[in-house]
């Protein structure tokens, strides 16, 4: 560092004709901090401490200078400083009288049933902000499609590619063995009956009405809720949110629309993709494992699946796209600002974007049951 910068080396006397006080001189910054660590251990015994004539005093400086003052068992009113000086040292202060507190996690049943309740209210406040933040969103929505010169293309198409198009081979994949677990298992129970041929049905009606878009929903929850708020959280990290409001733009037109828009649009390719790779998947286990041709499965497939199935499934991707988006978006900005509220909140965007899928979807299927479609 250069010497000028650093100051001339910090040093402790005692003051003249006052052999109870310790006079402080030089600079007391991070570059001296071996040096100070030295002094402040050698200080002897003292009543009062004059550290008017600091050049320079940090942070790192007036920690040390407060473990001397701790180590002499000496108050705040021994210490005497500059006036430009003060204000750091009462930040240290505060720092050192109320550090961080230790969670210590209790036991006991009074315990658990108060976690439970603080979860509770927890999930009543995140439940009124996604409300909030779904009518918020709805509101600059319908402002951006009465102006179409506000409509953000180019991030629209690049949100389509990443959480469509990337995520494609992953939903076939996962959609295709999930297909051939169910038809395996199926023919294992129905062989019994010397029902094997209606593996078609089982497969068919599970992928077509379920499976297909759940799996998807719950994929996308992990892959693309979190690059959500990961991406959101890391901006807000570095203030760009702020910045962004400070330029007169919208966050909400900015970032959120645009995942909206581009999982609105690419759920329902995704949820078709998945139905499709796992009734391929029945089909090969039917053709590999239990003798049943490929030209009878596709027969039987056409004979017996009706269109209902498909539209069953197909209409509950927008409302699964649009709990994905929001929830990863919402929980991006309510990111405090460190590296661990990121990690937070992007494990609670996964875990509430499952969940709320997964309810979304039981409440559904009954709804279609109970009204014969």
């Amino acid at each position: 560092m250069n010497d000028a910068l650093a100051g001339d080396p910090p040093t402790i006397d005692v003051a003249s004709g006052q052999p109870d006080t310790l006079r402080l001189g030089g600079a007391w910054i991070l570059a001296h901090a071996p040096v100070l660590e030295e002094l402040v251990a050698r200080a002897g015994n003292a009543r009062n401490i004059d550290a008017t004539g600091l050049q320079r005093l940090d942070s790192a400086g007036a920690m040390l200078l407060n473990r001397l003052m701790c180590r002499l068992k000496l108050g705040r009113s021994a210490l005497h400083l500059s006036a430009s000086q003060q204000a750091l040292m009462a930040y240290i202060d505060e720092v050192n009288a109320s550090p961080p507190p230790h969670k210590v996690k209790e036991l006991g049943f009074i315990a658990a049933i108060g976690r439970l309740g603080f979860s509770v209210v927890d999930s009543y406040k995140e439940t009124l902000a996604f409300i909030a933040f779904m009518g918020l969103t709805l509101r600059v929505m319908t402002r951006v499609v009465t102006q179409p010169k506000r409509w953000r293309i180019t991030p629209t198409v690049f949100h389509m590619e990443t959480v469509g198009l990337d995520a494609m081979p992953l939903v076939m994949l996962l959609s295709f063995l999930v297909g051939a677990v169910l038809a395996f298992l199926g023919a294992t129970v129905l062989e019994d009956y010397g029902a094997q041929i209606y593996v078609v049905e089982l497969v068919s009606y599970a992928f077509l009405r379920e499976f297909g878009v759940l799996l998807t929903a719950i994929l996308l929850a992990g892959r693309t809720a979190s690059a959500f708020t990961a991406q959101i959280g890391a901006m807000v990290n570095r203030e760009e949110i702020d910045a962004i409001r400070t330029l007169g733009l919208d966050p909400i037109e900015l970032l959120v629309i645009p995942r909206l828009v581009a999982l609105l649009v690419m759920m329902p390719l995704l949820g078709f993709v998945g139905m499709c790779a796992g009734i391929l998947g029945g089909a090969v286990v039917a053709w590999l494992a239990l003798g049943i041709p490929l030209e009878l499965y596709w027969s039987r497939l056409n004979a017996t699946i009706e269109l209902r199935h498909f539209i069953v499934g197909i209409v509950k991707t927008p409302m699964f796209a649009t709990v994905i988006a929001l929830v990863g978006c919402l929980e991006g900005f309510q990111t405090k600002g460190t590296a661990q509220s990121v990690g937070e909140r992007t494990t609670s965007a996964v875990v509430q974007c499952i969940t709320a899928v997964i309810v979304l979807d039981a409440i559904a299927a009954v709804f279609f049951m109970e009204i014969k479609l």
